[in-house]
């Protein structure tokens, strides 16, 4: 079995829509990739905009063994700690939020936004386009 991952929203949102680099999200899927709590409330809010059935789409999510993480105290004082980042490079609370569980839980996390291979960070970010 491959290493676990964490997706964020970017990349699950990619498998769910078929873009680019779903690929890479379906074969993390079958290996049992994780999420954190915030990444999904934010793919289950975009995919509700989109007219989709959120509850539907989440129900699926875990019957393919998506690992839904806990946001904790620590991930969110990571997260904080995380802000210059947030200004110098766009990051959003979602992005800081999977950035800080990945870093704490010694994650590889896979993500769409290009921006997070050019971080400095205590964390292995794999692009999936």
């Amino acid at each position: 079995m491959a290493e676990r991952v964490l997706l964020d929203a970017s990349a699950l949102l990619a498998y769910l829509h078929r873009e680019p680099g779903f690929e890479a999200v379906r074969a993390a899927l079958r290996e049992g990739a994780a999420i954190g709590a915030v990444n999904l409330a934010e793919v289950l809010g975009k995919v509700r905009e989109k007219g989709r059935d959120a509850a539907k789409i989440h129900a699926g999510l875990r019957a393919l063994g998506l690992q839904v993480l806990p946001f904790e105290e620590a991930d969110a004082a990571l997260a904080g700690e995380l802000g210059p980042l947030a200004r110098k490079h766009g990051l959003a609370l979602g992005d800081r939020a999977a950035l800080a569980q990945a870093m704490r839980r010694g994650m590889p996390v896979l993500t769409a936004d290009r921006v997070w291979a050019e971080l400095d960070l205590e964390a292995e970010v794999r692009v999936i386009r």
